[in-house]
């Protein structure tokens, strides 16, 4: 199959889009489980089902919503349910067939194991990137948190319990800090979010690295706050005090939450940015399976945690309809689509992976 460049949404339309986009998002993101699309299928329709990463919902809404706009035939459907279980329903052993879908995504990518039970063979496209912020909420505090490897790694091990221990006092030499308990927020699901974070600690951590590992689920230590979904924690730490939770980047910008600047490898303290991040992922190389994870990102100026996430998809897809879809609308999203992402808070993959992305859409086979 032909890499095609899938006509770009009108002009004149698309301040209006995005406008309407960046007012709702997260307004939609009230739930777990949500479809980003409401549309009724064209009669002479396609359609796509998808699940899987909270990580990449609010992009997704922009990119289905744009797509759909420039092509009416195509009904695209995502909910919004985790990592771990979009690639569940992305296997589908066990899955009814409701919840059975045509593309998975996840900050995690697939495992070998999980790979081998899908018998059509599965392809992972890096679709975007992006950064997993500490976002925190302390009344009051007006200056720019700055957390050490060891301070943020002590605080999730359960170690580091009060916002004036210490250990986060060595990084904010002359500034107050509240006299708060520190209560961690996390992900009560399977995440991929969770999985760039736990394998950003189990790489500069030997304590992390000794009683967890990365996973993307974690029995975390002390009294952690649980919510499902980037946008359940989110939530969780606007409304208690003294809270810091693991989000991705995009989400802390809708909702204007702080986040901490973090020490990087280097030693430097840097804050999430589009460019940190892009820094960050510059040296990554992508294998054949283009599954790569930059667990400790090396650069003065890299962000030390980032994620790529990647489109889960079937090599083999008996619906040659649905397999020219799947490869017109992610082929749009890994080149037009990109234009959109850091209009909400995330980064487009390095040329190198973009080419390397649409090689592999361009192996789909179909009934055909």
């Amino acid at each position: 199959m032909r890499t095609k460049m899938v006509p770009s949404i009108a002009v004149s339309v698309l301040p209006a889009v995005v406008a309407v986009l960046l007012g709702s998002l997260l307004t939609g993101c009230s739930s777990s489980g949500r479809r980003t699309t409401e549309n009724k299928i064209p009669a002479a329709g396609v359609a796509l089902a998808g699940a899987g990463s909270t990580f990449d919902s609010i992009l997704f809404k922009s990119w289905f919503t744009i797509f759909q706009h420039d092509n009416p035939n195509a009904y695209i459907t995502y909910d919004v349910v985790g990592s771990g279980e979009g690639v569940r329903r992305f296997i589908g052993k066990n899955v009814k067939d409701e919840n059975r879908v045509d593309f998975g995504a996840s900050d995690a990518a697939m495992t070998d194991d999980q790979i081998a039970l899908v018998g059509e063979g599965v392809l992972m496209v890096p679709i975007t990137a992006g950064g997993v912020v500490l976002a925190y909420n302390l009344p009051g505090f007006e200056g720019n948190l700055k957390l050490s490897r060891k301070a943020y790694a002590g605080i999730f091990l359960g170690e580091v319990t009060n916002w004036k221990d210490k250990l986060i006092g060595e990084s904010n030499p002359g500034v107050k800090l509240p006299d708060l308990t520190i209560t961690t927020v996390v992900r009560q699901d399977r995440s991929g979010t969770t999985y760039a974070f736990t394998n950003h600690l189990d790489a500069i951590s030997d304590k992390w690295h000794a009683r967890y590992g990365a996973e993307t689920l974690v029995d975390w230590p002390g009294m952690a706050m649980r919510a499902p979904g980037n946008e359940g924690v989110a939530g969780r730490i606007q409304q208690s005090i003294g809270s810091v939770g693991y989000i991705e980047y995009g989400f802390a910008q809708e909702l204007n939450l702080k986040t901490a600047i973090l020490e990087n490898k280097e030693g430097k303290f840097v804050r999430a940015t589009g460019l940190s991040i892009i820094a960050a992922l510059a040296g990554a190389q992508l294998p054949d399976n283009l599954r790569a994870f930059v667990p400790d990102p090396s650069g003065p100026d890299s962000y030390p945690i980032v994620t790529y996430s990647w489109i889960l998809l079937r090599k083999s897809n008996p619906d040659a309809a649905k397999a020219k879809l799947i490869h017109d609308l992610f082929s749009w999203c890994l080149q037009d689509g990109q234009r959109y992402a850091p209009v909400v808070g995330y980064v487009p993959p390095p040329a190198t992976v973009v080419v390397k992305g649409l090689a592999a859409l361009d192996g789909i086979t179909s009934g055909k």
